[in-house]
């Protein structure tokens, strides 16, 4: 037997229920959480009565009000919803240190050594239902199993508000997932799912009759994987502290086609600024920035080049940022532009940072261009703080570089 300790955490439709909780006279009604109707972009979440007509996360925002002319279209605060996040989490918390949030809405938590924890998944889940109904008005279904890939499976089954428990020997495991459809396992998208129709492979089941090599054959590296999944077999752990952040990017998306290169290059700013931001907000330098254009017909490019040296001020990136503008040739051939996005790869912490060297020079102008530089990076920190300090106050749109 196999100790169920843990525990897959996911709030049921996130963003649309605390706006049903926020707004009474909405709840019951369908609620879509993301773009305008009129406008372009995409549902972020949707609420159980819009779903019943068939609206989605990912949906674009016209199809959505076309299946549901009446819904009730919120662009969302996320900010809000990350405060609502934050006290979800504090609730898990308390009730385990070994805590992996994986995204806004949803955590693993395992209960193994947590003393009067271990051995009661189903009392301690049953608790963090409670307390997420009561304190905060809102519903989480939860799984519970013996790994991870189980959890989060689990889950799922039962939502909104569900609670499934996975059953513990590996004969039971097997005949649990047999009947569900493969698109259940963790990894297997639309284009795996097509791949493993053609072989006539539906389900899970189907999947625990093929063998390693066969799996291997149609899908490479992921068939043994596959293979695994398919009993249930997941050795991850869950990890209590989230790896750091290897890149960070802002995107906009225009609302119709843009052919004004000024526009263009005036959001690719806003975007670079963005990103600086955080990049300093979690003390991380850039090596790499990289610029995103998708054009009207949908194809898409990116563009990078090293950051020398690393760097997260606003000036050094956003020079970086025109930089590639520049070299994509907009300027001569403009084109429709439908998404424009900066990105700071390559990330390194602000204390590996390598201090510049300087040594004082035979020649006195070449001193006195180090003592400009220098003056330069300290005037541009000076800057970059004010600037955080000022939008944090006021919000981003409070202040803007000449």
């Amino acid at each position: 037997m196999i100790s169920l300790n843990i525990l897959h955490i996911d709030m049921d439709a996130f963003f649309a229920a605390i706006e049903q909780r926020d707004h009474p006279e909405w709840r019951g009604k369908p609620v879509i959480v993301g773009a305008p109707p009129h406008e372009r972009g995409v549902v972020s979440t949707a609420s159980y009565e819009a779903r019943v007509y068939g609206v989605h996360s990912a949906m674009p925002s016209r199809e959505a009000y076309r299946r549901c002319p009446h819904g009730i279209f919120v662009s969302g605060n996320h900010h809000h919803y990350s405060e609502v996040s934050q006290q979800v989490m504090a609730i898990l918390q308390s009730i385990s240190p070994k805590l992996e949030q994986v995204s806004v809405d949803e955590a693993f938590l395992d209960l193994s050594g947590v003393l009067g924890r271990e051995g009661k998944a189903v009392e301690t889940a049953e608790e963090i239902r409670g307390r997420i109904r009561n304190e905060l008005h809102l519903t989480a279904s939860v799984g519970i199993a013996p790994n991870m890939f189980l959890a989060k499976l689990a889950s799922d089954l039962h939502k909104p508000d569900g609670l499934t428990v996975v059953p513990e020997s590996p004969a039971e495991i097997a005949s649990f997932l047999a009947p569900l459809p493969v698109g259940r396992i963790w990894g297997v998208g639309t284009k795996t799912n097509e791949i493993l129709a053609k072989f006539n492979l539906r389900t899970i089941g189907d999947v625990q009759q093929a063998s390693t090599d066969f799996l291997t054959r149609i899908l490479g590296s992921y068939g043994p994987r596959l293979h695994d999944l398919s009993f249930g077999i997941d050795c991850r752990a869950v990890q209590s502290e989230a790896p750091p952040e290897k890149s960070m990017s802002q995107e906009y998306t225009f609302k119709e086609d843009c052919l004004d290169y000024a526009t263009v290059r005036a959001k690719l700013l806003e975007q670079c600024e963005l990103v600086a931001a955080r990049l300093r907000r979690h003390e991380h330098l850039a090596t790499c920035a990289v610029l995103k254009l998708r054009f009207q017909d949908f194809r898409t490019i990116t563009r990078q080049m090293p950051v020398k040296p690393a760097a997260n001020s606003d000036r050094i990136l956003r020079d970086y940022a025109l930089r590639l503008l520049q070299d994509t040739g907009l300027v001569s051939h403009p084109r429709p532009i439908r998404l424009v996005g900066f990105g700071a790869s390559a990330l390194i912490p602000v204390c590996q940072e390598t201090p510049p060297m300087h040594q004082p020079s035979l020649f006195e102008d070449e001193n006195r261009q180090q003592d400009l530089q220098e003056e330069t990076r300290r005037r541009d920190n000076a800057i970059d703080r004010a600037v955080d300090e000022l939008r944090q106050r006021f919000g981003h749109t409070s202040i803007h570089r000449g």
